[in-house]
């Protein structure tokens, strides 16, 4: 049985999604090109209450701006978020401008389902951004679907109010294994046990993790012509250390796991200072830290060889617009100011990604507080020792993410062998390898 997730995710990686939207009521709508007159543009980002704030005062000076261009706002939480997007899509109601995901990018772009931006660049100048960066929002034709609001480093996030209260000491993260964080892990663990803190609040569910631990094994999730796909022995073991980190209590069961994941950012463990560690895209740390109320900082991720860590840089989120969208040049104005407005940037600073244009980064430097300094100075440092930037995912496997999290839990569960899910999972991950 699938979830509604699970259904709407394999709707899209089929073609569902566009298909029914071409028949809503945005089909008959701006296919001229032009916008229709007087129209909103609704806006729909996810996150949580710092992101929507920050958001909500970014949009309030466009809108001083721009007085001529209505916005509509719409958010959600990133466990809802793509539920309604793909229910909206396939009746035919798309946002205007919305969030999207590396996840999600080539399955919504590949079935026609957002615009090329290159079709607006006289309201949306996207060439002061790192070429690079850019890149990572076209298609496999070089068709522009997404703008990168930044990049996001997969890293350890950091309570360090609760890892000095521990006593515990951390090797230097530029040497530190999977062993190593385990072992401290465990130890904060036993030292928080009687005021309910854990080392890690959770790992093994979650593909960039799976990711990370591929590409430290020489091996990709997706593969180029010239990369290996990952293959059961390494899943296996990513699975088998998953588990032994609930077995030696660094990190709790897996029912207390999904409900962690359930509950939000600001509500998990980690945002309510009951966890040292967590795994995250770095900007995230911000969010993190305004809930807690704690010192945080960012550590690189242990390594399977030590100092071998195999960061890579990916573009945090990008934004896109809808491609029946009946307001798409205000729509592509309202993303060239959210992306390169000065007075813009220095609402919204760093909290979606370290941004990709120069001028603007510069603009934002002095605007920053400690904990977004961290975040900028671990991007900076980590730039000179990334590896190259994997595929972003592909249409085909869109629904990846949930059948590892699916498969995985049943052996955290005890309901089956690390070995045959490592095989299932391979076995699913082969089947959504793009055509060549």
């Amino acid at each position: 049985m699938f979830t509604r997730r699970q259904t709407l995710a394999l709707l899209v990686a089929a073609g569902a999604v566009p298909a029914l939207a071409a028949c809503g009521p945005n089909a008959s709508r701006g296919d001229s090109g032009e916008d229709g007159a007087g129209g909103a543009v609704r806006i729909y980002w996810w996150g949580g209450d710092l992101r929507m704030g920050l958001t909500q005062d970014a949009l309030a000076l466009f809108e001083k701006a721009h007085a001529d261009i209505p916005v509509e706002q719409e958010y959600s939480e990133w466990t809802g978020y793509w539920d309604k997007l793909a229910t909206q899509t396939s009746g035919g109601d798309s946002p205007d401008l919305l969030q999207m995901d590396e996840a999600y990018i080539d399955s919504y772009g590949t079935r026609g389902a957002l615009l090329d931006l290159e079709t607006i660049s006289d309201v949306l100048d996207l060439s002061a951004m790192d070429a690079k960066i850019l890149d990572t929002g076209r298609l496999a034709d070089g068709t522009l679907v997404g703008a990168p609001l930044g990049i996001g480093i997969f890293s350890v996030g950091v309570n360090e109010d609760l890892l000095k209260e521990s006593g515990v000491e951390l090797p230097e993260d530029t040497a530190w294994t999977w062993e190593q964080f385990q072992e401290a892990a465990t130890e904060i663990s036993t030292w928080g046990k009687d005021q309910g803190i854990m080392g890690l609040d959770g790992f093994g569910q979650g593909a960039a993790e799976l990711a990370a631990w591929a590409r430290q094994a020489g091996q990709q999730l997706f593969p180029r012509e010239d990369e290996t796909l990952v293959d059961v022995a390494t899943i296996q073991k990513y699975l088998e250390f998953s588990a032994s980190l609930i077995e030696s209590g660094a990190t709790p069961g897996p029912d207390a796991q999904i409900e962690d994941a359930g509950a939000g950012v600001e509500q998990g463990r980690f945002g309510t200072g009951k966890s040292v560690f967590h795994f995250q895209f770095h900007t995230q740390l911000q969010t993190f830290a305004s809930a807690a109320g704690a010192t945080m900082t960012l550590r690189r991720l242990p390594a399977i060889t030590s100092g071998d860590h195999q960061m890579v840089n990916k573009a945090s989120m990008y934004w896109s617009i809808a491609a029946k969208s009946a307001v798409a040049q205000s729509a592509g104005t309202l993303m060239s100011f959210l992306l390169t407005d000065p007075e813009a940037a220095k609402v919204l600073k760093i909290e979606r990604g370290v941004t990709a244009f120069p001028e603007v980064q510069t603009a934002i430097e002095g605007e920053l507080d400690e904990v977004e300094t961290t975040c900028l100075d671990f991007a900076r440092d980590m730039q000179a020792e990334v590896a190259p930037a994997p595929l972003v995912t592909p249409a085909e496997g869109v629904g990846f993410g949930d059948e590892l999290t699916r498969i995985a839990q049943d052996v955290y569960f005890g309901k089956k062998e690390a070995a045959a899910a490592a095989q299932e999972i391979l076995t699913a991950l082969e089947g959504m390898q793009p055509a060549q």
